[in-house]
Parts: C-alpha cells; structure tokens; sequence
C-alpha cells in the first residue's frame, strides 16, 4: 500500500528532490509512496494549504543540504509537521553537510539510502 508522504525541501534543492521522488517509481524500489510536496509556491493562503497537504500526509521526510538554514520555507513545513505530530525524517542530500535543523527537534536525519527511506516509509 503506498503512503503518503510530504517532501520538504529548500527551492535551490528542487533538481535533488525531484530525482529523490522519482526513484518512487524504479523497479527495484523497496518503498512506496505518493509525494505531496508543494512543487510551485502558492501565491496567496500557502502556509494554510501546506498544513492540509501535512495534515494529510502519513510522514514527511526532509531533504537537508546547505540551503535548508536560509529555506525558510522548508523550515516552516518541517516546524508544521512537528506540530501536527507527524513523523518527520531528514534525508542528507549533500555530502558532508550535517548541520540538522533546529526546527526537526528529535527527529533523527539518515544518509540517502533505499533502506534508510524503506524503512521509515514503511513504518508510517
């Protein structure tokens, strides 16, 4: 059964999350899910229609590099999925950054590896 999940990520990282969401659909994929990132900004009422889409979602993973401590609005998908309870991983996206936001309080950040994204995804 395919869960869905939120993807949050810095706007600068969009190349990196759409490869991260299209491995959703390789053969040899040990997961699934359906991806509610928001692909383009919304112009108005967009915190209200992010924290839907959170709200709707079964988890949300983080990508994090670089950009996520400028990512403003990255930071604030990761602080609503906080607050909404759900379960949050971060993904490290870029080699050797390994500064995890404040934001993610104890949620735990992983390398990017189909076991690590597995087995969140399939604990949701």
């Amino acid at each position: 059964m395919s869960k869905i999940v939120f993807i949050a990520f810095a706007k600068e990282d969009e190349s990196t999350r759409n490869l991260f969401t299209g491995q959703r659909v390789h053969p040899g994929t040990p997961f699934e899910f359906t991806d509610m990132s928001v692909k383009e900004p919304y112009s108005s009422e967009w915190k209200s229609k992010v924290r839907t889409r959170i709200r709707r979602s079964d988890g949300v993973i983080a990508l994090i590099s670089g950009n996520t401590p400028r990512a403003t609005g990255q930071l604030w998908e990761i602080q609503c999925a906080v607050e909404e309870g759900k379960p949050v991983l971060g993904i490290w996206i870029q080699t050797g950054y390994r500064v995890k936001p404040a934001a993610m309080g104890t949620a735990p950040c992983k390398d990017w590896t189909w076991d690590n994204v597995a087995a969140f995804i399939d604990g949701l």
